[in-house]
């Protein structure tokens, strides 16, 4: 049971990455040709950032219930550490490339969704680092019997 702070900052990061399918990354004033069509960019205006939110997550949540093999949940949450940082770089790209179809008298104002990536990916880097943390202490122990 020295494993709950891991399975907290999961838990978070999963939440984290299945909340970016309600919030938006940007929420413009006017309808556009482009991405801002429906005057929001959100992950659901690109098949690749639903699937690595949606990995992300599913990973996220699969590692939280494996609490009692270190090494697997080691392994999943560097793949959850990953699929955010992916997430991040491709939506920033896919911004960038459309924000330049976009007239200059339409306001973009970032939503939530625009922090909830980092946020995945903070709670995800902790929960890694805890988990080292935890097998060095496992590793120690059994080096004493």
């Amino acid at each position: 049971m020295i494993q709950r702070i891991q399975s907290i900052f999961l838990l978070i990061s999963a939440i984290a990455l299945a909340l970016l399918f309600k919030f938006p990354f940007a929420v413009s004033d006017q309808a556009t040709a482009s991405f801002l069509a429906d005057r929001r960019f959100d992950i659901l205006d690109h098949p690749a950032l639903m699937i690595l939110a949606g990995l992300g997550a599913l990973l996220a949540l699969v590692a939280l219930f494996l609490f009692k093999n270190r090494p697997v949940q080691l392994k999943l949450s560097t793949f959850v550490i990953v699929l955010s940082v992916l997430l991040i770089v491709f939506s920033i790209i896919l911004f960038l490339n459309e924000s330049k179809a976009v007239a200059k008298s339409v306001n973009i104002e970032d939503g939530l969704g625009v922090y909830l990536p980092l946020a995945a990916l903070v709670f995800a880097v902790l929960a890694s680092r805890f988990i080292k943390k935890d097998e060095k202490t496992v590793q120690s122990m059994d080096r004493l019997r």
